[in-house]
């Protein structure tokens, strides 16, 4: 049913992945899915590494964690954006497009008073992409 999963991360926060990492390798493993880490990135310095390379080889290495502890392929996959704060949301959506993902799971938060204004990725993502978007809270 579902063969490659997407699941956007934020390597700066992985402690608020975990509810959502542990959905996607128990769908993953019932499915024999592959999982696909999505990690939006610029190439200047940031919180989580200095460089590219850097980024791509954290980014691997988490996703060597996530495949031992449940069993199932997953993949990092950096998807470069010159700013994310301002067009994560647009960069994923193109990527999801363009690659043959049948699910995508998201961390999400209680909604706040702040939604009113600034609208979650996971709402985005699920009103503007042709993907099926699972949000774990």
């Amino acid at each position: 049913m579902y063969e490659n999963i997407a699941v956007p991360v934020d390597l700066a926060h992985a402690d608020k992945l975990e509810k959502a990492l542990k959905v996607t390798g128990d769908l993953a493993k019932q499915y024999s899915s592959k999982v696909f880490l999505l990690a939006v990135s610029t190439s200047a310095a940031n919180e989580v590494s200095h460089d590219p390379e850097e980024f791509q080889s954290r980014l691997d290495a988490f996703a060597e964690t996530k495949k031992q502890e449940f069993g199932v392929e997953f993949v990092g996959v950096v998807v470069p954006c010159t700013d994310p704060s301002a067009d994560m949301d647009h960069v994923l959506n193109h990527w999801l497009h363009d690659n043959p993902i049948d699910l995508v799971v998201m961390a999400s938060h209680v909604p706040s008073f702040k939604d009113h204004f600034f609208h979650p990725h996971g709402s985005y993502l699920a009103s503007h992409t042709d993907k099926s978007i699972l949000l774990v809270r």
